[in-house]
């Protein structure tokens, strides 16, 4: 009894195109490379000279030789936050918590990172950070870290790092600083400081503010007391009874029952007698 057998045949060369393409989509995928945004890329040419410096590529859809490799890193404003310990320029040791914010520039980002490497912010950023804030801190007491003089010593840490580092391709923007931690009897004793001066001066706006007042009073005493003194003056005996007469015209022409006494009184004067 014979029996029927299936053989499955490639075509002449199969297996070979089917290498080919599976080679073709390893090969692809290793091609290509999508830049996510706000990133920004450089090829390291693995048989060339490193890190190419003359492009960087932008956001999007890029092919590369297999043989190369692009890196990738984030070219928009970003931050970084650090607590520093720090001397004040009477040598206490103070804690200084901040924020900087940086980005890299685009165009040279091959040369950031084929001088400094693919680690440029813990190789370039924080030491710059570092020798700033021990510079610009060691200028003031703590009082004046711990009160008045922060936004001036945000300003000066950042023109410090700023001239640390020019020219290495890094931009830092913006200086922030959160919070500078005192020892707690340094502390407290700034605090009561600041209290006691604060008490002084409200005291010593109310005493001012008294002082006005009881000069208002006596320039206002004053002046009554000469209008008094020229009112005085200026009544004469004469000019009472024309007033006195004056008056006893308009009461006379009231329509209350009335009696007027003529020439009675010390000074001559009619007095008026009536039910009202």
């Amino acid at each position: 009894m014979a029996n029927n057998q299936m053989e499955l045949k490639f075509p002449k060369g199969g297996i070979f195109i089917v290498v080919v393409i599976v080679a073709v989509i390893i090969l692809f995928s290793k091609s290509t490379i999508t830049i996510g945004p706000g990133e920004g890329g450089v090829i390291f040419e693995s048989l060339g000279n490193g890190v190419n410096t003359e492009k960087t590529y932008s956001e999007g859809f890029h092919i590369v030789a297999p043989w190369n490799r692009m890196i990738v890193r984030k070219v928009r404003q970003q931050s970084i936050s650090d607590e520093m310990n720090v001397l004040s320029v009477n040598g206490l040791e103070v804690k200084v918590n901040g924020t900087i914010w940086y980005e890299p520039e685009f165009k040279n980002l091959g040369l950031l990172i084929k001088t400094k490497g693919e680690d440029y912010e813990r190789e370039l950023l924080d030491p710059a950070i570092n020798a700033a804030a021990r510079s610009v801190v060691g200028r003031y007491t703590p009082e004046q870290l711990y009160s008045s003089k922060r936004d001036v010593i945000e300003q000066e840490i950042l023109d410090e790092i700023k001239i640390v580092l020019k020219d290495q391709y890094l931009l830092v923007t913006r200086v922030l600083v959160e919070d500078v931690k005192l020892p707690t009897t340094i502390r407290t004793a700034i605090e009561t400081k600041l209290k006691q001066e604060q008490e002084s001066l409200e005291y010593e706006f109310r005493i001012a503010k008294a002082e006005k007042e009881a000069k208002r009073q006596k320039i206002d005493a004053e002046g009554k007391a000469v209008a008094n003194k020229i009112l005085s003056e200026s009544l004469t005996d004469k000019i009472l009874q024309e007033k006195g007469i004056g008056a006893t015209l308009e009461l006379s022409k009231s329509t209350n029952s009335k009696v007027i006494i003529i020439g009675s009184g010390k000074s001559g004067m009619p007095i008026i007698l009536g039910n009202q």
